[in-house]
């Protein structure tokens, strides 16, 4: 298991910006057999509530299956209105927050390979990807939904 590092992710915008989330918290949660790390930004100029997260899950069911989870969440701001006739302004806050999981269930006879191979078809679907890419061997995907383990 490898130790939980900074994830560093670009968004989908016309001039792609750049995401580090850094090591918030990792455990086991308060669900029998489940195991949870936790990243978020750190932007000094937006309020820590309003900061991106990524959390990753890896849950033994009782039939055996592992259930991996993988979520990510950006919250969007409020617009910052005009001043009142008292010359204050509102503070910006959480508006709502968009959020995607993926979520995987694995058979505790499935190999690490077996894992990989759905692994890399959900993630050229989601890229649109019609050409032939190696398979990844390091990251937070890869741990969760390959080694079904958390970051510690």
């Amino acid at each position: 298991m490898s130790a939980q590092a900074n994830i560093v992710a670009y968004d989908g915008a016309a001039t792609p910006v750049q995401h580090t989330f850094v090591p918030a918290s990792n455990g086991r949660t308060a669900l029998a057999d489940e195991f949870a790390a936790f990243w978020r930004e750190v932007t000094a100029s937006v309020p820590t509530e309003a900061q991106g997260t990524v959390e990753t899950y890896v849950r033994k069911l009782k039939s055996g299956t592992y259930r991996v989870t993988l979520a990510v969440s950006i919250p969007v701001m409020e617009s910052i209105g005009a001043q009142n006739a008292a010359g204050y302004t509102a503070p910006p806050k959480v508006a709502y927050v968009n959020t995607m999981q993926v979520v995987g269930y694995f058979s505790p006879r499935s190999t690490l390979a077996d894992r990989q191979l759905v692994r890399q078809l959900v993630r050229n679907i989601l890229d649109n990807t019609i050409t032939s890419t190696t398979v990844s061997g390091a990251g937070v995907a890869y741990e969760s939904f390959g080694a079904l383990i958390v970051p510690s």
